[in-house]
């Protein structure tokens, strides 16, 4: 009976949500964890402390939830360079419905609630209005109980942080994983590898015909790090997927041995730039490789890693589509057309019109913009040096495109010219958006007056060749975030008013 007991008050002390439990989780992770006595414990510690503590009932549902994305429901899978989810605990305590018993633990350590909150900074993982949007759809997405993950980047830097000196703003590097993250769960074991540069070769395989393969020329690897999407009030817990580039082999031993102690780590810098920085300055060449590879680098992991998945389901690659529901937010994440049917046609040899409808049926494609000009485009160069294979399936789905253009609308080439892939008229160059749009299935704005005017204007020619493709997804916000958190008197006049 008393270990009986003894297991209960255990398994009490990672789930329980009175003061009292969560007054001694919050000890028992300062020491465990954080390995401090309270006495020497920093405000950062005890930050840690509380925020272990949260997770540790973030992880009791998450685990469910994992296990049912394991099963055959369909997930969203949201792609996007930015999540700018905020600070993370304040947030936890709201969804999981248990504030103020967290305030009160923490008053019996001679703290306050406020005070932990602030020592929060804030993840640097998005910057603008397309990252919030991301972390909204994510808490919306838990708080519905539909099965979801988002996928990007993990930034070590963010995009910039600010000092004020003599009365300038002045940029620094925003270091907003210096001090620790106990939100995120690095997966080691998931990991993927990334290639760019290289060439194409041509091959016959064992049935005699004729394929192609890509060599890349430099190859990374992305790790995965989790961090729990909590439903509100509900036992859902979602997951951000973020990967981060390492080296395949961090250290030559040789270079290092024959004292060439730079050469020996070059492999591990090259690759870790890939996702040093969030949005890199594009102004020179260089930076727009860091992009492109940044887009392409997040997209792969993100595909190789729902395939895993789709696999361990005991299911064959052409029922895809009813594995996963990929949302594309914004252009950055269109490349995953190209690498979609690059794994499918290439590594796993389907055929080029099965392997478009799977990815068709795939892809749906968000619009942010109304500018012709905001438009992503990449010089037909940059592409044929650092993605050689994903350009040439670029020019195969225009080729094939363009014929139906030419069968729905004979004689009108300059339509064709407006709608190709690539645009000859400046320096060629390819099209993302119009990338996304011919391998979606669906394409939307994010406000009904933006979806229209999206018909009107810079989608119009896609708007008259596939109507039934355009419809409209109104940006939401967290009103739990933006009014619950930010403003709790008005939060509790509206809730005992209504």
């Amino acid at each position: 009976m008393k270990e009986k007991e003894k297991s209960q008050n255990q398994e009490n002390i990672r789930t329980g949500t009175s003061p009292e439990t969560l007054a001694q989780a919050l000890l028992d992770n300062l020491y465990y964890v954080q390995g401090r006595p309270p006495e020497l414990a920093t405000r950062n510690d005890w930050y840690m402390a509380l925020a272990y503590t949260v997770r540790d009932r973030l992880l009791h549902n998450w685990v469910q939830t994992l296990k049912a994305i394991r099963q055959k429901v369909k997930v969203v899978s949201y792609l996007s360079a930015e999540f700018l989810v905020g600070p993370q605990l304040g947030n936890n305590l709201l969804n999981l419905g248990i504030w103020e018993q967290a305030r009160e633990a923490v008053s019996r350590h001679g703290l306050t609630l406020e005070e932990l909150l602030d020592q929060e900074g804030e993840p640097g993982l998005g910057n603008g209005g397309l990252g919030r949007l991301a972390a909204c759809y994510l808490d919306s997405l838990a708080t519905m109980e539909v099965p979801a993950i988002g996928y990007g980047i993990r930034y070590e830097f963010g995009i910039f942080d600010q000092e004020i000196r003599g009365g300038w703003q002045v940029e620094i590097t925003d270091k907003w994983l210096e001090l620790g993250n106990p939100w995120e769960l690095s997966r080691a074991e998931i990991a993927y590898q990334v290639g760019w540069k290289g060439f194409v070769e041509i091959y016959n395989d064992p049935e005699g015909q004729q394929r192609r393969r890509w060599v890349p020329g430099r190859v990374a690897k992305g790790k995965a790090h989790d961090y729990p999407v909590p439903g509100y009030r509900n036992r859902q817990t979602n997951i951000l997927r973020l990967w981060a580039a390492e080296a395949v082999e961090s250290f030559d031993f040789a270079d290092f041995n024959l004292g060439d102690y730079y050469g020996a780590v070059q492999e591990k810098v090259y690759s870790e730039n890939v996702t040093k920085v969030l949005y890199p300055n594009d102004d020179p060449e260089v930076g727009k490789r860091l992009r492109l590879g940044q887009q392409h680098f997040f997209v792969s992991c993100s595909l190789q890693d729902m395939i895993r998945i789709h696999l361990l389901r005991g299911k064959g690659l052409d029922s895809f589509h009813e594995s996963f529901a990929v949302q594309l937010n914004d252009t950055h994440p269109a490349i995953a057309v190209a690498e979609l049917m690059r794994l499918l046609v290439d590594k796993f040899l389907f055929p080029w019109e099965q392997a478009w409808e799977i990815t068709s049926k795939t892809m749906a494609y968000t619009n942010h913009t109304l500018l012709p000009e905001a438009l992503e485009t990449w010089p037909i160069s940059l592409f044929a040096e650092y993605l050689p294979r994903h350009l040439e399936i670029i020019y195969e789905i225009n080729r094939r495109f363009l014929d139906e253009v030419r069968r729905k609308y004979p004689l009108d080439e300059d339509r064709v010219r407006r709608l190709s892939l690539i645009d000859e008229n400046r320096d060629k160059s390819v099209r993302m958006a119009h990338l996304a749009c011919v391998g979606s299935h669906t394409i939307n704005g994010v406000a009904a007056l933006h979806t229209e005017l999206l018909k009107e204007t810079v989608l119009k020619d896609f708007y008259d060749l596939w109507p039934e493709k355009f419809f409209n997804v109104t940006n939401g916000v967290t009103p739990r975030r933006f009014l619950a958190l930010s403003n709790p008197f008005l939060t509790g006049l509206i809730t005992r008013k209504i």
